[in-house]
């Protein structure tokens, strides 16, 4: 039951929506001394090329089968090595780009350590940028139609990670002039509930009566939040406080409560905490330490602010009663920085831990706080949702023209591509994973979101077996104050504003 005011009649109370809410674990990382970094990245890009080859060369060797110029027939090649020159092929190998403006480790480790580092860029994108195509083998620098044929646009052409083939012929100068281009496109999607019922087949177990009731649209909502980057200053009370009451159902009258009782279930995708101070250079820490203001071990008051994170428990705390959370990390929030982020530590929720969830080999309904990896993967009423932090969109954007593309097109390109994450590890830190490689999409999902971007968008894409997708970019609350609602069984979207500024 939700909570009422005093003297209120319990009865009169709108039932809240149970969520059912089955997470998967994808990105959970070794514990203890399973997990090190001893391994090379390098591992990375050759087990994403061996688990896509085949979906690349299928799609491939079915649009080009037939493929004739004059009178010769192109052929697969198996190895970029084996190209031979003025021979019409096509060969399958993973994009590297070679951008002047990408940061380079090696150039920072040869310059001294003292030289401050190079701003961000908002773009790695110029002109003698140069893409190539390699394999075990080794590389091959391409050339011609190597944009991505979907966008119809120059500027936005394929980004370092992602696995293609690739037809057409080598030149005298050893490039190999590229006639068209293949990727694997969106794999199998799950039909609704399929995980849940296999299950409850594998375990003898009847489906549940309310299951069965959800399936004839009685499934809730979703409310889905990022970047509410909390300061823990009274700039973040008003509009916090507005979407607690909006998601307990403490505001409006009883016909304004009843809709809300169908939220079922909070997401929140990163950025829950504002940035912590930044780290000082080696000038101003060596003044602070001379003039006793910095300490070496131990609490520095200075240093250290809780007023967000205990604002940030409060929120949780406020909401946990009446609705199930889902909390992921993001860039600024104080989890790992390398994808993928592990989940935040419950010491960070004093209060709202109370709420948490049983250990995560748990497979059980969760109705308090989960907090999970950042990215992010689990079914929801059914549905098979992917979410995100941000990160792996904004790095990739950096690799195309400023203003060519937007988030959603980035969305749809790594679905299609089979890669949530293409450009890690070469500009986007992430564990060097070996034997699996998670950032591959296995299922296609139905639902993908992602969080902290400039504004609300949405999309609806389909896969060539009839997959269909949509597609969220949630935007930053503290910027926007929006609201994503997500309508679990129709699958509908809306935003919901609660700015309160003149």
């Amino acid at each position: 039951m939700l909570r009422g005011a005093p003297f209120e009649d319990p009865a009169y109370l709108p039932s809240r929506l149970p969520s059912s809410y089955n997470p998967m674990h994808t990105f959970e990382l070794p514990k203890g001394a399973d997990k090190h970094y001893r391994q090379q990245f390098a591992d990375m890009y050759f087990l994403r090329l061996a688990q896509l080859k085949e979906a690349v060369r299928q799609k491939a060797q079915d649009a080009w089968s037939d493929f004739k110029l004059g009178n010769e027939q192109a052929r697969f090649v198996d190895r970029v090595l084996d190209v031979r020159q003025g021979e019409l092929c096509w060969v399958i190998g993973t994009v590297y780009i070679e951008m002047g403006l990408k940061p380079n480790i090696l150039d920072d480790i040869a310059k001294e350590h003292w030289i401050a580092a190079p701003p961000s860029r908002a773009t790695y994108k110029s002109t003698n940028d140069a893409m190539m195509l390699e394999d075990e083998s080794g590389r091959l620098r391409l050339t011609g139609a190597i944009t991505n044929s979907s966008t119809n646009d120059d500027s936005y052409s394929y980004v370092t990670g992602c696995v293609l083939a690739a037809l057409g012929t080598e030149q005298a100068d050893g490039a190999f002039h590229v006639l068209a281009t293949q990727w694997a496109d969106l794999p199998r999607q799950p039909q609704r509930w399929e995980r849940d019922d296999s299950a409850l087949a594998m375990a003898k177990k009847p489906v549940p009566q309310r299951k069965s009731e959800k399936r004839k649209g009685e499934s809730g909502k979703l409310a889905i939040v990022s970047g509410l980057e909390i300061t823990g200053t009274e700039d973040d009370d008003v509009p916090l406080d507005l979407f607690i009451e909006y998601l307990t159902c403490e505001s409006g009258g009883p016909p304004d409560q009843t809709p809300r009782t169908k939220f079922s279930r909070l997401l929140i995708a990163g950025n829950s905490l504002s940035h912590s101070s930044p780290i000082l250079s080696r000038e101003d820490f060596a003044a602070a330490r001379k003039a006793g203001k910095q300490k070496h071990y131990g609490y520095d008051s200075s240093a250290y602010n809780a007023s967000p994170s205990e604002r940030l428990d409060d929120f949780l705390a406020q909401i946990l009663p009446t609705v199930p959370v889902t909390l992921l990390p993001g860039a600024s929030d104080p989890a790992n920085v390398a994808l993928p982020q592990q989940p935040l530590h419950p010491a960070l929720f004093p209060k709202s831990r109370h709420y948490a969830n049983p250990p995560a080999s748990s497979n059980e309904t969760r109705e308090g706080l989960d907090s999970v990896t950042n990215p992010w993967e689990g079914d929801i009423e059914g549905w098979r949702v992917v979410g995100s932090g941000g990160q792996n969109v904004d790095d990739l954007m950096k690799y195309v023209s400023l203003g060519s593309v937007g988030a959603l097109d980035v969305m749809e390109f790594m679905l299609r591509w089979r890669c949530i994450a293409p450009t890690a590890p070469d500009t986007l830190w992430c564990y060097p994973f070996q034997d699996d490689d998670p950032l591959i999409v296995k299922d296609c999902p139905h639902i993908y979101i992602v969080g902290n971007q400039a504004e609300f968008a949405k999309r609806v894409i389909t896969g060539p077996a009839g997959q269909r997708v949509l597609l969220i970019a949630v935007p930053r609350f503290s910027q926007t104050r929006q609201v994503v609602v997500l309508d679990l069984e129709s699958l509908e979207v809306e935003k919901v504003a609660f700015d309160v500024r003149g």
